[in-house]
């Protein structure tokens, strides 16, 4: 979906220009000659940004900042300003504004101002989005003793400022205990950043973790601030760490040892204050003696080591998974209630679960869909939980919930319900997904664009920025979808 974008001012040559760059660059564009018409449209269109001139006839920029905040306090505003309104659009940050630009418009400017306000919008969306599926329920569930140990250590890890190397199998749970570690932590109301390693090419992921200034490579064509900037004061995730080049491993040292960035092409550093949470399911003392990962970051980074027990080690809250997936789908869609008999519950925990607690999840899925009767018993399990085996990452799997890593995470693929549906596609699948196997369009559309995607890197070798403009998507927003599909380049390399 394109990000929208409202521009509010009165000139209509400005608006004619805007448009010409910001629909080249893949947003979507909506336009207002007035204060009181941008007020309405941003209740009607809901844009993820807004530029406001700061001086137009009638009610002026000031009036529709107020006019707009007091409805809607999140939205990035970016101010218009002419050389003399200065003062006037430093006034407007203070009352809410996310930024000001002045006349004559540089485009370049434009841009990554843009692709900063709504990357942060995003990001609060993003914690807002965890922050209330705890609330509702998205938690670690079980009274085992290995998962009773897992919560005792991040009571403990919480109030720290401390590294924490999070180690576990594939679908585990590490992001849900990394957000559980921000959550209850003084920085709980600052920024939660994830940041997936395997899924950034290695040519960008400094760009990306440390920013870059305009010019510092081919494609950069404006200003980027890093993740660990938009971390500042609150927590940066970095999922499959095991994964990052030893290249990258020093600078991130660095960030470690001095609480310092350097942006590419940027010949200063910057100070920031960021707590690092990092992940893998690599085995990194192997990876330390191969060389392919550095000993010293391992030993910056394992400070408060956690490791996520599998499944198979916390049999015992199986039942209790079992009950609490069963009232979440049946919550949150339109699965018709039903309920496990003992025997299909004893099934289940027979099983090894090489996926974890997301292969469970999905199973019970595929099961509150495929069974009619009203209580699911052992056979049911046999006939259909049984065709998920061998399938714990599959290209449409379902979001986990309690147990498992948040909806969306790296550990997560995307679309709910789909793994159910079209259970069996490996996750690298380049074959076009067949429309049957899924429960609902968006399931399939969602497939369909995972594929369509993996198709185009392999086309362009994985290079992002060729590959965005085969696509004609901005390089930001073919970012985010490499992350919310759970695509990585090993992917790609078949």
């Amino acid at each position: 979906m394109k990000e929208k974008v409202l521009v509010i001012d009165d000139e209509e040559a400005i608006r004619k220009s805007l448009r010409m760059v910001l629909e080249y660059e893949g947003y979507e564009f909506l336009e207002a000659a007035s204060g009181r018409e941008g007020i309405e449209a941003v209740r009607r269109d809901t844009p993820d940004a807004v530029l406001l001139d700061i001086k137009m006839p009638g009610m002026d920029g000031l009036e529709a900042l107020d006019a707009i905040r007091a409805k809607d306090a999140h939205t990035p505003i970016l101010i218009i300003s002419g050389h003399g309104d200065i003062p006037t659009a430093v006034d407007a940050i203070h009352k809410g504004a996310y930024d000001f630009l002045e006349k004559p418009l540089e485009s370049e400017r434009v841009l990554t101002a843009l692709r900063n306000a709504v990357e942060r919008k995003r990001l609060r969306e993003e914690n807002l989005r965890l922050r209330h599926q705890v609330e509702g329920g998205l938690r670690l569930v079980g009274e085992s003793r290995a998962l009773k140990t897992v919560r005792e250590a991040i009571a403990r890890a919480a109030p720290a400022h401390a590294t924490v190397l999070i180690t576990g199998e594939s679908g585990t749970g590490k992001e849900l205990v990394a957000w559980e570690i921000h959550r209850l932590s003084p920085r709980a109301e600052k920024t939660f950043v994830k940041v997936n390693c395997a899924a950034i090419p290695e040519d960008l992921i400094e760009s990306e973790l440390f920013g870059h200034e305009k010019g510092s490579f081919t494609g950069a064509t404006g200003r980027q601030i890093g993740k660990f900037v938009q971390a500042d004061g609150g927590t940066i995730f970095l999922d499959e760490i095991g994964d990052m080049s030893p290249r990258t491993q020093a600078k991130v040292l660095r960030v470690l040892e001095n609480g310092e960035v350097e942006p590419v092409g940027m010949a200063k550093t910057i100070r920031v204050d960021t707590r690092v949470i990092a992940a893998t399911n690599k085995d990194l003392p192997a990876r330390i003696r191969t060389g392919a990962f550095r000993e010293d970051l391992f030993f910056r980074l394992n400070v408060v080591p956690i490791t996520c027990p599998p499944l198979r080690e916390r049999r015992e809250d199986i039942p209790q998974l079992v009950e609490h997936f069963v009232g979440d789908l049946s919550r949150d869609t339109s699965y018709r209630p039903k309920r496990f008999g003992s025997d299909a519950v004893e099934s289940l925990r027979a099983r090894p679960w090489r996926g974890n607690v997301r292969e469970l999840r999905n199973a019970v899925e595929r099961l509150l869909i495929m069974v009619e009767h009203d209580t699911i018993e052992a056979r049911d399990v046999d006939g259909v939980a049984l065709e998920t085996a061998g399938a714990a990452t599959v290209g449409g799997a379902a979001p986990v919930g309690a147990g498992g890593a948040p909806a969306g995470s790296a550990e997560t693929a995307p679309a709910a319900g789909a793994a159910a549906a079209g259970a069996g596609r490996p996750q690298g699948s380049l074959e076009p997904p067949d429309p049957v196997a899924f429960r609902t369009l968006q399931d399939y559309k969602d497939e369909a664009e995972r594929v369509f995607i993996l198709r185009k890197l392999k086309e362009n070798r994985w290079n992002i920025s060729r590959t965005a403009r085969a696509i004609d998507t901005p390089r930001s927003n073919l970012y985010k979808k490499l992350d919310q599909y759970g695509i990585s380049r090993d992917q790609v390399q078949e």
